[in-house]
């Protein structure tokens, strides 16, 4: 199966991300949105190289069905996220105080938040945008790499990327639209470990010797 659409796609995503921020901005010269652009492309591009192909097709048109319009509304609260980060640092200046330090430590957390995604997604090949067994791609239990830790580590690194995305961006204000995504990961991560239990042979042992949903030690 061929890269390139994903490759594609990955540079449009971002190119459309830096038109909102830098649209909103109303000016180019904010270093840090271009350090989150190259962070976005840069774990964008990694994933064309150590992700299972067959994965973005499922991910993108998961059984060959396309993906149900609820889904998309994710898309708003990052929208709102951008706009107000760009309008907020580039010319409202409401509440672009967050520290340089915090910034660079921001920064650090979200790439480790990608870093993350990258990696439970090139050990279990059936990393779906959707709650659902895959019997024509051979669904299995996938209990290595940082499986082996928490049971969902892709939300992980959700919250890691949720929680680090307006400091890095330097505004207060637009960390709200991602702070609200925040029940919408927790109640998914419920729902899909509810659905695995019930309908993915071995998730029941794995969950026994694997007793953490997101947080070692705690939950």
């Amino acid at each position: 199966m061929s890269r390139i659409p994903w490759v594609a796609q990955s540079i449009v995503l971002v190119a459309l991300i830096g038109l909102l921020l830098f649209g909103s901005a109303g000016r180019l010269d904010v270093p840090t949105f271009w350090v989150y652009l190259a962070l976005w492309l840069g774990a964008s591009l990694v994933s064309v190289a150590v992700v299972d192909p067959t994965l973005y097709q499922e991910r993108m048109r998961p059984g060959g069905r396309r993906i149900r319009a609820v889904y998309w509304l994710l898309i708003v609260p990052l929208v709102l996220h951008l706009v107000i980060a760009g309008a907020d640092v580039g010319r409202k200046h409401w509440s672009d105080t967050v520290p340089h330090a915090l910034q660079w430590l921001g920064m650090l957390v979200f790439a480790v938040g990608w870093g993350l995604t990258l990696w439970a997604m090139h050990v279990n090949r059936f990393f779906s945008s959707v709650v659902r067994i895959q019997e024509e791609r051979g669904h299995q239990l996938v209990s290595s790499g940082p499986y082996a830790w928490v049971r969902h580590p892709g939300y992980v690194a959700g919250l890691l990327v949720i929680i680090s995305s307006g400091v890095v961006l330097g505004s207060w204000l637009s960390v709200v639209p991602m702070v609200l995504m925040l029940p919408m990961l927790l109640v998914r991560t419920v729902r899909e470990d509810r659905f695995l239990k019930q309908n993915l042979q071995g998730y029941r042992d794995y969950a026994a010797k694997v007793p953490y949903r997101l947080l070692p030690g705690i939950w």
